[in-house]
C-alpha cells in the first residue's frame, strides 16, 4: 500500500485504508481530498472522502 495521505494509503488491487474507518474498497465516486479542520487554536489538514452527486458530473 502506498500512502496518499497522512491516514490515507491505497493499494493497487482497489483496496484502501483510513485510519478511522479500516479498510475499504474504492468507488468510482469516491474523492479523496484535504480538508482543514481548526482544532484548537492550530489548523490541521485531514484526509477526508467526497463521494460524487449527480449533479456534480454534469
Amino acid at each position: 500500500m502506498k500512502q496518499q495521505f497522512i491516514g490515507l494509503q491505497h493499494c493497487n488491487c482497489g483496496i484502501s485504508w483510513k485510519k478511522d474507518i479500516g479498510y475499504f474498497e474504492r468507488t468510482s465516486d469516491m474523492v479523496f481530498a484535504l480538508q482543514r479542520k481548526t482544532v484548537g487554536k492550530k489548523t490541521k489538514q485531514m484526509p477526508v472522502i467526497i463521494y460524487k452527486t449527480k449533479t456534480d458530473e454534469d
